[in-house]
């Protein structure tokens, strides 16, 4: 989720604004919105040869993932407020052309699901992790049947937002310790990520003002650390005492994915836009976003999934190579 503050706990300009819009877009009814389920092309918008299709009908859409062994696109839907257990959100499945497969694939509230506010996803095998809060939910991601839950709030944890799978089955998930109130953003703290072993036993890894409000986490084979997003883009190899900011950029970042040969895109909300990364340079391949979210790579049809979660939509474009 995009929406941040300054180091010394003040809301920037932009924060404030994303938060209200936010809010504001929390109180639109369906009929204020467009179709649920449809799929248009978007020829004549910025960009618009990169544009294959965007799939309106969404409840604030935060982040995508594509299941390549299953060939859809999942996207979850906070539906309400980031902070509140209203057990409302769900996870929606498209298809590739961008029509929905199961636009309620897992809800919170059916079938024995719980689902507050879910944000990032991750696979580990056929499970699917889920960011929730305070909680990582676990589900059968062909059946999406629930298959139980890892508490943090025993932890303190405040604001569960992104999920990566390491190599050696942990599973990592960043906190980026904001609170989403009826006026604004407020950011209680602390920054921290946390390690969920292959037993389910959690740890706190990292913690503090180093983090900078981590958002987007993801696994980089070439460098074997992990990448770490908030206000700037991180790295960190297991066992390392604290991260190492990797380059300079616009911040406000939100979701990062590996393209492989330690090359990635990253979303950025500050400047409404998705980043690549050469290896060199940090360069647009996206601009005017309204709220670039949690975006995924198609590896397989070469593609960029951006979520724009204010917008309730999903943009697929041509990833630039």
């Amino acid at each position: 989720m995009g929406v941040r503050d300054s180091r010394e706990n003040t809301m920037s300009t932009r924060a404030l604004a994303v938060s209200l819009a936010l809010m504001a877009l929390l109180g639109c009814t369906k009929k204020e919105r467009l179709s649920e389920g449809t799929a248009d092309s978007a020829a004549g918008s910025r960009m618009a040869d990169s544009v294959v299709a965007t799939v309106y009908g969404f409840d604030a859409p935060e982040s995508v993932l594509d299941d390549a062994a299953r060939d859809v696109y999942l996207v979850a839907n906070i539906n309400g407020n980031p902070s509140v257990k209203d057990n409302n959100g769900y996870i929606a499945r498209l298809k590739p052309d961008g029509t929905a497969d199961s636009l309620h694939f897992i809800q919170g509230g059916r079938n024995g699901v719980t689902l507050n506010a879910p944000k990032g996803m991750a696979l580990s095998g056929d499970s699917l992790w889920v960011a929730d809060i305070d909680a990582l939910r676990i589900f059968d991601v062909v059946t999406g049947r629930a298959l139980g839950s890892v508490d943090l709030s025993s932890q303190h944890a405040v604001f569960l937002n992104d999920v990566a799978r390491a190599p050696d089955g942990s599973i990592y998930v960043t906190d980026t310790g904001i609170r989403i109130t009826a006026t604004g953003m407020e950011h209680p703290g602390p920054d921290r990520l946390f390690r969920v072993a292959p037993d389910r036993s959690v740890s706190v890894v990292l913690e503090g003002d180093a983090l900078s409000q981590p958002n987007g986490v993801t696994w980089d084979a070439t460098g074997n650390r992990l990448l770490i997003v908030g206000n700037r883009i991180l790295g960190w190899k297991p066992g390392d005492s604290a991260p190492a900011e990797l380059m300079s950029g616009p911040g406000g970042y939100d979701g990062v994915e590996m393209l492989g040969g330690g090359h990635f895109v990253v979303s950025s909300w500050d400047s409404t836009g998705v980043y690549l990364y050469d290896g060199t340079t940090l360069r647009a391949i996206a601009t005017g976003l309204a709220s670039p979210a949690d975006i995924a790579v198609d590896r397989k049809r070469h593609r960029l999934l951006i979520p724009q979660l204010t917008e309730n939509k999903v943009e697929i474009r041509v990833l630039p190579r």
